[in-house]
């Protein structure tokens, strides 16, 4: 694939109005997922669940692609049609996670490092041939006691480096996504102190392993307070600091930025895309790659019985659209009374 094809890829991942869809939720996360709504961890019941969100019919209004996990990336719907060739007739591009989850990082345990890169470029190869177009890889950033030590962002983005330069060789476009975790006490400015050298890093070693920025899409946290902090900062200084900190590290040739919502609310993800995307036109799209505040909603709607589908699935298209407003800077919370009525 040739350098224009990834750049093309990229675009249309952040197309206007539209995000990602994150259904790559691992066979042990998903089975959370369906025990709070007491559903059986099946592989049947995952196909369904997945299968209710890639049909909505329209779901490609508002949803550019989809990351998807190992085991859904080859399944069928239950007609027999393969979950790619649905989300090909909607419009909606098939991604792949493709690290292999989080373990403590030798030489400083409290901290996380992403593991994966072994095998990698044969997986890789294999995605494509099964016709994944992107991937994504998840680099987890914790703070603890209000810090983070360098060796810990330095590991963490030169995985993600060397993963995003193995996608492109692949010709899939790599989701570069280094999470600064919402997890714990620790102040707003503590999280945008680790953002800010987590991302000056990650684009250090992206040049330095080549990789082609006009065919990449950031995954990054917004700049927010642990979720144990007692002072929460409101939805403007959310928006400031985050766009501050992008604007200082994140180079114009980025075509995107697809915000994960880590552990935000539904309304609040979309409330926080929307107000940085109100204050004008920015050097990238800001638009959305959500899991849980784009399906708890839809999940809590279906309960695991197919008499629930059809309401599942407008509660899914109702998520996706106003975050698609959100990408334009058009949503507004009195929208969110639409679906009730």
């Amino acid at each position: 694939m040739s350098n224009k094809d990834l750049d093309q890829i990229a675009q249309k991942m952040v197309a206007p109005g539209k995000g990602i869809l994150a259904a790559d939720e691992s066979t042990g996360t998903i089975a959370k997922r369906l025990a709070s709504i007491d559903v059986e961890n099946t592989e049947d019941n995952r196909r369904a669940y997945r299968e209710l969100l890639f049909t909505a019919d329209g779901a490609g209004n508002h949803i550019s692609g989809a990351i998807l996990f190992d085991e859904t990336l080859r399944q069928s719907a239950a007609d027999g049609t393969p979950f790619t060739k649905i989300m090909d007739q909607q419009g909606i591009l098939p991604g792949i996670k493709v690290d292999k989850s989080v373990f403590p990082l030798a030489g400083a345990t409290d901290y996380p490092i992403t593991e994966g890169l072994d095998g990698l470029r044969g997986r890789c190869e294999e995605y494509a041939s099964l016709g994944a177009t992107f991937t994504k890889w998840r680099a987890v950033i914790k703070i603890v006691g209000g810090h983070t030590p360098d060796v810990a962002i330095v590991a963490n983005a030169h995985a993600l480096a060397r993963y995003a330069a193995t996608a492109q060789e692949a010709g899939l476009v790599p989701i570069v996504e280094p999470e600064v975790l919402m997890d714990g006490d620790h102040t707003i400015d503590a999280c945008q102190d680790v953002t800010e050298r987590t991302l000056a890093c990650v684009y250090d070693q992206l040049y330095m392993h080549n990789v082609r920025l006009e065919g990449t899409v950031l995954k990054p946290n917004m700049v927010v307070a642990g979720n144990t902090c007692p002072q929460q900062a409101d939805v403007a200084e959310v928006a400031e600091r985050t766009l501050d900190t992008l604007r200082r590290h994140v180079p114009t040739a980025v075509p995107g930025i697809a915000f994960l919502s880590g552990g935000q609310s539904e309304e609040e993800a979309t409330a926080h895309l929307n107000a940085m995307n109100a204050k004008g036109s920015q050097p990238w799209e800001l638009t959305f790659s959500y899991g849980r505040a784009l399906q708890q909603s839809a999940l809590q709607a279906w309960k695991g019985s197919a008499d629930n589908v059809t309401a599942a699935q407008r509660a899914f298209l109702h998520r996706a659209r106003m975050n698609g407003l959100a990408h334009a800077g058009t949503y507004d919370a009195g929208l969110e009374q639409e679906l009730a009525a």
